[in-house]
């Protein structure tokens, strides 16, 4: 089987994913991130009533239509305690933002704007334009209109809008479930003593972490030795749970310890491809067993990380009803590049962000995919198509960004 170029396999796992149509109805405290299963329509109208957008006085604007009207003030109107007169000529009601604009008035004048005078009077010195500073009733939104779509990610600004329309819970689309299972001899959890030719297992938290960042629930499957019964039973447990996505975590290669494409072929998968064009993550497996998809990660972390990154985040968000995540931005390298052979490199890289506000990578000179702490510090990867020229200091590349230079730490 040839290297399949990394734009192609991207499309093939996408085309894998049946996003979800399970829903729940979720309080709006938990509904953050999720994605809307139907449209919410206001369940009344906002604002109920017009009310005032700032502190001053309620009055009649013909009373007002010249600089130097005194007027008096016959009581006041506060939020949750308005005013039940209402507002004749040279009248004016002393009212505070939000509440009820009383009966008779139509404008509302800047407390700033007049001057208090003796036996409960006022004496203005500005003239507003009639209806200045009142929020109308149903300016926002009325009872009845959909103002949140289905297909909505619900962020701060709409689930405040939510609660204004009298929603205390939403319907959003379930997370779906991605299945993690670690496999090798060698592997210990975090906290163990590890012994001779033991090492401690890492990619399960940051695949996880991943996975979980872009909408999706996680099932640690844990780590397995390498062998076929204790890999079928974990991939046995991912199908029983209903998991769309299996991820192994290495032994997706070919060697004669690597007996995880096997082992799935044997439970019944249908291997679409294995080998890819890219560096790291070359041996990356894709297939599906029966209604799951199976993404097998190659073992050494940072392979693990970029192909996670490449895609399970577009997988994972395809399946949750997100939208696609635009990593890709461009930069200017501060170092020269040697030419690039036919497989696309991801190359880690520090940005700096320059006076003008572009960004320059600086690529790290050692680039091992088993090298974590490298990956913690970088914030970007250095796109290297297959066959790229040889590339000089100062010249433009492409970045997918980890994270934003500002916020990163060494």
């Amino acid at each position: 089987m040839s290297l399949l170029p990394v734009e192609e396999a991207i499309s093939r796992v996408l085309a894998k994913a049946r996003p979800r149509r399970e829903t729940e109805r979720l309080p709006l405290h938990d509904c953050l991130g999720r994605v809307l299963s139907e449209d919410a329509a206001a369940r009344l109208t906002h604002p109920a009533f017009d009310n005032s957008a700032m502190d001053g006085y309620a009055v009649r604007h013909e009373d007002i239509a010249e600089t130097g009207a005194e007027l008096s003030v016959i009581g006041q109107s506060a939020a949750g305690r308005g005013f039940r007169g209402a507002v004749g000529s040279g009248e004016a009601v002393r009212i505070f933002t939000g509440a009820p604009l009383p009966a008779g008035a139509d404008t509302v004048i800047l407390q700033e704007d007049v001057e208090k005078l003796e036996s409960g009077r006022i004496r203005t010195h500005f003239a507003p334009i009639k209806g200045r500073h009142i929020r109308l009733t149903g300016q926002d939104f009325g009872a009845g209109e959909v103002a949140l779509a289905a297909g909505s990610v619900l962020d701060a600004g709409r689930l405040t809008l939510a609660a204004s329309m009298n929603h205390e819970t939403l319907p959003v689309y379930t997370r779906p479930k991605i299945a993690i299972l670690a496999t090798g001899d060698e592997l210990l959890p975090p906290g163990s003593s590890p012994g001779p030719d033991q090492i401690i297992a890492s990619n399960t938290f940051g695949v996880g972490a991943i996975a979980r960042e872009n909408g999706a629930d996680i099932l640690d499957l844990g780590i397995v030795a390498d062998d076929r019964q204790a890999i079928a039973a974990a991939v046995a447990r991912a199908q029983s749970t209903k998991a769309e996505v299996l991820v192994t975590l290495g032994g997706a290669s070919v060697g004669d310890h690597d007996l995880v494409q096997s082992t799935l072929l044997g439970c019944g998968m249908t291997l679409d491809f294995w080998r890819i064009a890219m560096r790291p993550g070359k041996p990356l497996m894709v297939g599906e067993l029966a209604d799951m998809v199976v993404l097998g990660l190659p073992g050494n972390p940072v392979s693990s990380l970029v192909c996670a990154l490449l895609f399970l985040e577009p997988l994972t968000r395809r399946l949750a009803h997100l939208p696609p995540r635009s990593r890709l931005t461009s930069a200017r390298l501060s170092a020269p590049l040697s030419a690039n052979d036919r497989r696309q490199d991801y190359i880690r890289a520090r940005l700096a962000v320059e006076p003008d506000g572009s960004l320059t990578a600086h690529p790290f000179a050692r680039q091992d995919s088993s090298m974590t702490k490298i990956f913690a510090q970088a914030d970007a990867l250095i796109v290297r198509p297959p066959l790229a020229p040889a590339a000089a200091a100062g010249d433009p590349c492409s970045v997918l960004k980890l994270r934003d230079p500002t916020q990163s730490k060494a």
